[in-house]
Order: C-alpha cells, then sequence, then structure tokens
C-alpha cells in the first residue's frame, strides 16, 4: 500500500510539472500565428489602416490597383499603340501646307540636324552610305526591325534621330527613340535601336553593347528564376556612372546606411580620378544579371531615358523609378505603385521608400511580381515588330502623298546583316 501511495505522488508531481509547459507551448503557438494573421491582414486585406505609419504609401498602392488599366488590346492593334495616338495628336492639328513644305526639303533637313533620311520604294530600304552616318551600330538595330516589316509598307520616307536627345523640330516630323515631357517635345517616338544592336557599351561587362533584347530576356529571367524574391537581399542597389549629380544623394545614402543599400558610381570614358566618383574609388562594372540578387533597383535616366529598366523588370525585383521625364515607347503602360515604385529626382524620401519596402515584403513583392510580368508578356519581340509598322503607317497616313518618291543619287540599298 505505502508503495503504491508512492507512485500515485510521483505521477501528480509528473502531472504538475508537465501541464504548465503544455500550456505555455500552445499558448505561444497561438499568439504566433495570431501575430502572422494580423499582419497578413493588414498588407493584404487592410490597406486603409490609419494606424500604419507607412499609410500613406499604402493607401498609393491600393489606389493605383483600383485603377489598373487592363492590359488588352485590339487584335488588330499593338498593346502599345497608344503612344502612337499620343505621339501624332500634335501633328494632326497643324496646317498641312506648313509641314509639306518642310517635306520637300527633307533631304536638306537630314543634312543640316545629322538625321539618317530613310526611304521605301517598291518594299526596299535605302539610305546614305554609312559614313554619313552618326552611330552606324544604331542604325542597323533599327533597319532589323524595318527590313521585316518593309513588305507591309508602301512607298515613303521619313528622318529617323540616332541622338540620344530629341530634335523638338516644330513643323517637321522627326523620329526619335526618347522624349521628355516636360519640354513637350514634338518628336514621334520609335523602338530604341538597343533591342536588336547598337546598345551602349560597358567597359569589359559589354564591351559591345548590353545585347539583343530578345536573348537578354532569357538570362535575365534564368537569373530571377535562380535568385527567387525570397533568396534576394532585401536592400537598393545602384551601379553607374555619374552622368548626373543628382544621383549623388543615393551615393552617399548608402556610404552611411549601407543596411538599406549597395549604390555605387563605376567609371564613365570622362573618369580622371576619385573626385569624379564623388572621392571614391570606382566600383566593378556587373552584369545585369548580378542585379537580381537584390530586392530594390533604382532605374535613373542617363543623357535621354535610361535603356536599363527594361532589364530591371525582368529581375522579378521592385523597380523603384527616379523621375518621371524621359521617356520610351512602352512608359505610357507602366503604372505607378501598380507596376514600379515612383521617386522624385530631389530623392527626399529615398530611406523612407526603402525603410517601407522593407517593412511591407509581400505588398513590394506583388508590386515586383506585376512589373514583371507586364515586360515579360507585352513587352516582346513581336510587339516591337508591331509598333514599328503601326507607326510607320499612321505616319503615311497623315504624312504621305501621291508624289512618287525616287531614290537620292548617293542613297543605298540596304540589306539584311548577320545577327548581333
Amino acid at each position: 500500500m505505502a508503495l503504491l501511495h508512492l507512485h500515485l505522488i510521483i505521477i501528480i508531481v509528473y502531472l504538475l510539472l508537465l501541464f504548465p509547459k503544455i500550456d505555455s507551448s500552445l499558448k505561444y503557438e497561438s499568439d504566433d500565428t495570431s501575430h502572422e494573421k494580423t499582419k497578413y491582414f493588414r498588407e493584404e486585406n487592410d490597406l486603409y489602416s490609419t494606424t500604419s505609419k507607412w499609410d500613406k504609401y499604402i493607401k498609393l498602392i491600393e489606389k493605383a490597383k483600383e485603377n489598373h488599366i487592363n492590359q488588352t488590346n485590339d487584335d488588330n492593334e499593338s498593346i502599345f499603340h497608344h503612344q502612337i495616338n499620343l505621339d501624332f495628336s500634335y501633328w494632326k492639328n497643324q496646317p498641312k501646307d506648313e509641314i509639306q513644305k518642310q517635306l520637300n526639303r527633307i533631304e536638306s533637313v537630314a543634312k543640316t540636324h545629322r538625321l539618317t533620311l530613310y526611304q521605301i520604294i517598291n518594299h526596299r530600304l535605302y539610305r546614305q552610305i554609312d559614313d554619313e552616318l552618326i552611330f552606324p551600330a544604331r542604325n542597323y538595330g533599327i533597319e532589323h526591325f524595318l527590313l521585316n516589316i518593309i513588305d507591309s509598307l508602301p512607298d515613303m520616307e521619313f528622318l529617323i534621330n540616332t541622338y540620344d536627345w530629341p530634335q523638338n523640330q516644330p513643323n517637321i516630323p522627326i523620329l526619335s527613340f526618347s522624349k521628355s515631357l516636360f519640354s513637350h517635345d514634338t518628336d514621334i517616338l520609335y523602338p530604341a535601336w538597343s533591342f536588336w544592336d547598337g546598345g551602349p557599351a560597358l567597359g569589359s561587362v559589354y564591351p559591345t553593347g548590353i545585347g539583343r533584347w530578345d536573348i537578354m530576356r532569357q538570362a535575365l529571367n534564368k537569373a530571377r528564376q535562380d535568385i527567387p524574391w525570397s533568396k534576394k537581399e532585401s536592400r537598393g542597389f545602384f551601379r553607374g556612372s555619374r552622368t548626373s549629380s543628382e544621383r549623388d544623394p543615393l551615393i552617399l545614402l548608402s556610404r552611411n546606411h549601407p543596411e538599406l543599400l549597395d549604390a555605387q558610381y563605376t567609371k564613365n570614358q570622362a573618369w580622371k580620378s576619385d573626385q569624379d566618383t564623388l572621392g571614391y574609388p570606382p566600383a566593378d562594372e556587373l552584369k545585369h544579371e548580378a542585379f537580381c540578387q537584390f530586392k530594390y533597383l533604382f532605374n535613373f535616366r542617363g543623357v535621354a531615358a535610361s535603356f536599363r529598366l527594361r532589364h530591371l523588370f525582368l529581375c522579378g525585383s521592385l523597380v523603384i523609378h527616379v523621375g518621371s521625364d524621359w521617356i520610351e515607347f512602352f512608359y505610357h503602360n507602366l503604372e505607378p505603385w501598380y507596376h514600379y515604385i515612383p521617386i522624385s529626382t530631389d530623392l527626399n524620401n529615398v530611406k523612407n521608400i526603402l525603410l517601407f519596402a522593407q517593412n511591407n515584403d509581400r505588398l513590394v513583392g506583388k508590386i515586383a511580381r506585376q512589373g514583371r510580368d507586364f515586360i515579360w508578356n507585352y513587352l516582346i519581340m513581336e510587339n516591337i515588330e508591331l509598333y514599328w509598322k503601326e507607326l510607320l503607317l499612321e505616319y503615311y497616313k497623315l504624312f504621305g502623298n501621291e508624289k512618287k518618291i525616287v531614290k537620292k543619287s548617293k542613297f543605298i540599298q540596304v540589306h539584311r546583316r548577320a545577327k548581333p
């Protein structure tokens, strides 16, 4: 009997010791689950929470979601066709006689402004000789698309600007790859040569240019798959030369807060000393695939719009786009706070934006996916080619006439070149 009582006492003591542990463990799991549910609910379903310190950004994201443009297009038009309408709206309101007077001296205009004059005659393409071109490789990139669609084009002639900056001529239409919204440039946008050839060379990383868009798409998509969102560093990233002092605040912030971002200057052609890279030695240039290890990627304009923007999206990282002035033909379809986060050129709120991103991972990860999906699904070679076709047919509708196009005496026929 004494032995039985001893066994009972041991069992009771054991149970008393065991129960608190079980209760404590259950309470911890319950509280943690509740916390996670609350966090998810706030970020995904309660975006208007006035108690959040990030409320202003969350509201902008929710507003962008409500206003999101349904990315569909007419079967007979590219998804970017709206930009064509915008570009030609100026010209539709100009006196036709004055425009035609300028077009009658189109060869002289080409020489004065050092533009390329293209002629299409009987589905053949003609222009000045190579020695008269400012940037021959840029013309080669343009001509790839022109030759692909030439069987669909009537006899016509038009001016193409291969400089980085627009021409902004009020009486004669000129095609440029980029223009400024703030200065109301009259240039008509065309897809940049760099989609095929003639892209910017970057030292030993891209010595002959960034490379064809169709190939870069695949390389960046592989980098995205190798480094998914969950494996990326939760920091901002920027590499580029000091083409403008407006980038300086980002570089200085990186030096003071490396936990927020890694932003460094590389050399450019004008580099002479560390003074040209804001007092620090220049950083190594990196391939775009290396950018994909970071969650937040900064895009700045260069002399005009940056060729880099479309590449950044394909990393599956959040694009933070600085400024809203310079555009290419596809920018109009990119929606701020839905496809990317916009930030002003003074960079006053850059630190807050980075902290917001670090503290709202689900939310900004969704923006990153939306931006990547848009570029991946729509900015494809077929749509770029279709844009060229729509652009030139609209040009012909406005400026073509019954006058027979005669080949200029010194012009050469353009033939297909080997793939770059």
